[in-house]
């Protein structure tokens, strides 16, 4: 496995494309489309007159250009006679058109004027049909748009480049039972004279804006409406007869919108935003500047039928999307090098608005869980790649929308927040933002405008995290000195080591040229464990660092809040001294969360044992945190799919029963009085993680709750489904699968399609593996759902793995014709890599079926197919002995 595996990593280099972006002898000063789009042929017609500026005399004119057909152009000197262009000379693999002229085009303004066709596509990006039904069933086509990052080209011949703004002017001529809406508010709407169905819609002049951010959407809706405190008109779009939906998310955006400008002090620029649900949509939403797209599972709430967490993920995507308006619409990144910048802060932001409008999710906790760690596991493969990544070839785009760009993106901002303060980060957030509003920054111009505001070497330290990938490992022991009878002090070194790797091996060497970071360190003690005691910035290999009046009984940790993006290595006798704070629950939840998933990470790359870290689970037996528990479950799920390729799977399942039933004792099956919405969420995550070990007592229970809500005699409550759904598939046959698949049918709720959807693949039995995986491609799916019901039926089980794999390989040219190479490819590869694979698991399949967008992440998976073989052999025999002996009567 380990050789053949090896040669997979090696063989996919992540190579860039040549590439050139577009000269700049022209550019738009404002762009005037008027768009006409069929909604039974699936093709638009399209007219373009932009008024552009001529730099350089030039006889042509390079624009972006992707399945367009034109039809005629020509060229109007301001005050000048008509040229009309001689040759379209379309540079596919580029996605460009040059238009020539017979004569040069002399430096000044003119109007450039261009007839063309489309196709209204399937593959979700451009200008593209989304499928729907109505009321009655019968089925219908939208036409909607997702141009980020490099699809307006789609829709019409342009200037694709974030750098090259200009202002637009929208006209859409649709049906008129259809309602039209783009980026501003409707300013006409009259009869169209060739056609008495259809209708003119002509929309506002928009600020100067980048093309990615351009939208329009054509179809069947109703909506909510509401104002928010600053007088900026929010409106959420659902499908027809389901506005009531809209109303959580217009909560969310009318409370949003106003803690942005007063933290910004920027107001929000246009007068009025849309917040729109469409039924087929690859990504989870897109901040089109004031007609922001959602997929409908982030958008919809139904007050009586969406579980908690789909309420928590509507308010994040809410609030991230809305963050953008400011950050990335009015202020724009340079170039798609720096899109950690627009991703990574909203990325963060989203959790500070969440925390203000919800501030019992807890939710900076779960940040921890859902975007820190996620990043510290990516960004230690050798395949991960640096925060700022030189994109070239439209190409490469897509595959940096990762867990670098948002998820760790995230958590340096928070660092780099919590190590300025408060105040001085948002002065120097708006100093940023008047000086680039309607302009282009790069991360350097954030830097200069945060330095200013606080004093502090900010680029120098910024420039470490985000110009190289990884991140260090801070090894810490302490000593503790006498200074008089009657008072301590405690000697600490913090040695920051060479970056932290899942690969040992890979980490260089003394004399090599290692990476260096300059890392905000911060101590807190058992005398108060949410109080910082001491700040350092910790700028070279080594230091030593005094706390003063430090008894002897009292515990040190490092990183309280786990803010600083690195791992922690304690040494024995620190280590000791922290685990009755996880006992007695005198450490933070999240400090609790971030010891166990810092020794988890350190035992997957063998720096210490696993049974250390199965010791250290055991100690969390009162543990009343939900997040907390949230990330014991993830880790000890990676620790079982691993176990499945040894003969002692069902060990491990017993450790989980046992270190899961306390708390699913106490918890129980229903919510009582004066609980709230992280209760809902532990019950959850709790019952579902026993049902699925296979607990006798909560698989008998799911099974009877099961049965009435089929009969109708009690409904599941919304909070319930997910976990009773996974307990009797887990365990269930045929009849439990086409009862399951019959609620799937009957579901009128995307939420709970999705719910059916990604647990349909924990079912055992081959034969209805192969069931879900076809099912996946069925009509019953929606083209983006597709891949989470293939990666279900890959995290449930050894067979299943094996089964997605087959399939999708068997499957491959209609999933890639599907996806089109965009991030639902790299998604799909990922769920689908096994953690430890057959020797020939793709060693030959990539080399001849090529997905450009996904090769880092082919890379990653291959590396990761290496870690987990190793770590297997390295550890599986301790894991197994220290099992047994748990079982073992006492002597």
């Amino acid at each position: 496995i380990l050789r053949e595996s090896e040669y997979i990593y090696r063989l996919f280099l992540f190579k860039e494309r040549p590439f050139v972006r577009l000269p700049t002898d022209v550019y738009p000063v404002n762009y005037g489309l008027c768009l006409k789009p069929d909604l039974i042929d699936f093709t638009f017609e399209g007219k373009l007159e932009a008024v552009v500026e001529v730099t350089q005399a030039t006889n042509q004119i390079v624009m972006n250009c992707a399945d367009i057909d034109i039809i005629t152009a020509s060229f109007a000197p301001e005050g000048g006679e008509e040229i009309n262009a001689t040759g379209f000379n379309y540079q596919n693999e580029d996605e460009k058109v040059t238009l020539s002229f017979p004569s040069a085009l002399q430096k000044g303004s003119g109007t450039l004027k261009i007839d063309f066709v489309g196709e209204l596509n399937d593959k979700m990006k451009g200008f593209y049909r989304s499928k729907y039904a109505t009321p009655a069933g019968e089925i219908r086509y939208a036409a909607v748009t997702q141009f980020e990052a490099t699809d307006a080209r789609r829709a019409f011949p342009c200037w694709d480049e974030p750098a090259i703004k200009a202002t637009f002017d929208i006209t859409l001529i649709v049906p008129k039972d259809r309602v039209a809406l783009s980026n501003m508010n409707v300013i006409d709407r009259k009869p169209y004279p060739d056609d008495e169905n259809l209708v003119e819609v002509k929309f506002a002049t928009t600020p100067i804006m980048s093309t990615y951010l351009v939208a329009f959407v054509i179809g069947e809706y109703d909506f909510v409406e509401s104002q928010s405190s600053d007088g900026v008109t929010v409106r959420v779009y659902t499908p027809i007869g389901k506005a009531e939906q809209g109303k959580f998310a217009l909560e969310v955006a009318t409370k949003t919108l106003p803690f942005y400008k007063d933290y910004f002090n920027v107001p929000y620029p246009l007068p009025k935003i849309d917040l729109i649900a469409i039924a087929d949509f690859a990504a989870g939403a897109m901040e089109n500047w004031g007609l922001v797209t959602y997929r409908e599972t982030a958008l919809l709430i139904d007050p009586k039928n969406s579980c908690s967490s789909s309420r928590q993920w509507v308010a994040l995507v809410v609030g991230h999307e809305l963050a953008h308006q400011w950050f990335g619409n009015l202020v724009t990144m340079e170039w798609w090098t720096h899109l950690w910048l627009n991703e990574g802060f909203a990325s963060w932001i989203e959790y500070l608005c969440v925390d203000h409008c919800f501030p019992e999710y807890d939710i900076w906790t779960q940040f921890v869980s859902a975007d820190y760690t996620r990043a510290l596991d990516l960004d230690a493969l050798d395949n991960s790649h640096p925060i700022e990544v030189n994109v070239g070839h439209p190409s490469e785009v897509d595959e940096i929308f990762d867990a670098i760009s948002y998820s760790k993106g995230a958590s340096v901002i928070r660092m780099l927040h919590n190590y300025i303060g408060d105040e001085d980060f948002r002065k120097g957030m708006n100093a940023y933002l008047l000086k680039f509003q309607h302009k282009n920054a790069s991360t350097e111009d954030l830097w200069d405008c945060l330095e200013q505001a606080s004093g502090k070497p900010i680029a120098a330290v910024m420039s470490s995290w985000t110009k190289q990938m990884g991140f260090p490992i801070i090894v810490v022991d302490q000593e503790q000195v006498i200074e008089t009878d009657m008072t301590y002090a405690l000697s600490c070194s913090v040695s920051l080591c060479a970056g932290f790797s899942l690969a040992p091996s890979l980490v260089c060497r003394t004399g090599e040229d290692c990476p260096s970071w300059m890392v905000p360190i911060s101590i807190c003690t058992s005398e108060d464990p949410a109080c910082t005691k001491l700040k350092v910035l910790l700028d070279r290999p080594e230091t030593s660092i005094t706390l003063n009046n430090i008894s002897p009984d009292q515990w040190v940790k490092i990183n309280p809040g786990t803010v600083g993006f690195y791992r922690i290595q304690y040494s024995s006798s620190m280590l000791e001294s922290l685990l009755p704070g996880i006992r007695d629950l005198t450490l933070q939840p999240v400090d609790r969360l971030g010891l166990q998933n810092d020794l988890f990470s350190l035992s997957r790359a063998g720096m210490i044992s696993t049974v250390e870290v199965l010791k250290l689970m055991e100690a969390f037996v009162n543990e009343p945190n939900y997040t907390v528990w949230s990330d014991l479950s993830c880790n000890l799920g990676v620790l079982s799919s691993l176990l499945s390729h040894t003969d002692f799977h069902e060990e491990i399942q017993e450790f989980i029963r046992d270190l899961f039933t306390p708390i699913g004792l106490k918890l129980g099956w229903d919510s009582r009085q004066g609980e709230g919405h992280l209760d809902a969420l532990l019950r959850g995550l709790v019952l579902g993680k026993l049902g699925k070990a296979g607990h006798k007592p909560t698989l008998e229970e799911a099974r009877r709750r099961f049965k009435d809500h089929v009969e109708g005699k009690q409904i599941l409550s919304a909070d319930l489904r997910s976990p009773v759904y996974l307990t009797v598939l887990k365990h269930g046959d045929s009849t439990t699968l086409d009862t399951m698949l019959k609620l799937h049918k009957q579901a009128d709720m995307q939420e709970e399609k999705n719910r059916i959807e990604r647990v349909l693949g924990a079912i055992s039995a081959p034969d209805l593996i192969q069931k879900v995986l076809n099912f996946a491609l069925s009509e019953e799916v929606r083209p983006q759902d597709t891949v989470s019901v293939i990666g279900g039926v890959a995290g449930s089980s050894k067979h299943g793995r094996k089964a997605a794999w087959k399939f999708v390989k068997d499957n491959w040219e209609e999933l890639h014709n599907r996806y089109q190479g965009g991030f639902l490819i790299s998604r799909l590869i990922k769920v689908n890599a096994p953690p430890v694979a057959s020797a020939n698991m793709s060693v030959h399949f990539f080399e001849s079926h090529h997905a450009p967008a996904a090769e880092r992440t082919v890379q990653q998976c291959c590396e990761n197919i290496l870690l987990n073989a190793a770590w297997l052999k390295r550890d599986a025999d301790d894991i197994h002995q220290y099992l047994l002996q748990r079982k073992a009567p006492p002597v």
